[in-house]
């Protein structure tokens, strides 16, 4: 993975956030499910609506429209981004941010995630969070580190000694015990 993965949730919530208000600006009397379906057909919005983040807002609309009103008010999406932030998203969640579209995560980096997730949720209530993600990451980095030190350990052990399996039988000890013809 790489030492940047700190931003991945802060980044998700971001994204949502600036469809939220980019939605805002066309709909001020409030975002409904239908507002959300038009504003993505549009063909103006083609370029400025990422289609990923208003999916999601579309997708999850119930559970977003926490007062059960009809609309998603800057209070819901604030609470959704403070949810996300402090509890992390769940492996589905994550996936279909990735399925939708251009999320701001790279195939490579949704792939990883989604191939540990169950390694990196290690309080296992199904989310990850951004600490988690980042505690997998030291620990993978840790473990890198293990296996080169312990690689180069073994591989300074057989030029001491010599190799049981190699043909060649010089080590640094063979000296001592050559005789002298």
């Amino acid at each position: 993975m790489s030492n940047n993965n700190n931003g991945i949730l802060s980044g998700i919530t971001t994204g949502l956030k600036n469809t939220y208000s980019y939605l805002a600006t066309q709909y001020p009397n409030g975002i409904t499910f239908d507002n959300i379906s038009e504003a993505r057909n549009k063909n103006s919005n083609t370029n400025l609506l990422n289609q990923s983040f208003a999916s999601y807002l579309q997708n999850n609309f119930t559970n977003i429209d926490k007062d059960g009103d009809g609309k998603i008010s800057e209070s819901e999406m604030n609470n959704l981004s403070n949810l996300i932030s402090r509890q992390g998203l769940t492996k589905d969640e994550l996936t279909e941010l990735y399925a939708s579209g251009s999320s701001g995560l790279s195939e490579s980096t949704i792939t990883k995630i989604l191939e540990h997730f169950d390694d990196m949720d290690t309080n296992h209530d199904g989310r990850i969070t951004s600490a988690e993600i980042s505690a997998y990451d030291v620990t993978c980095s840790r473990m890198e580190v293990e296996d080169e030190f312990n690689n180069r350990r073994a591989t300074d052990m057989s030029v001491f000694y010599g190799g049981d399996t190699s043909s060649d039988t010089y080590s640094l000890l063979s000296y001592k015990y050559k005789s002298n013809k």
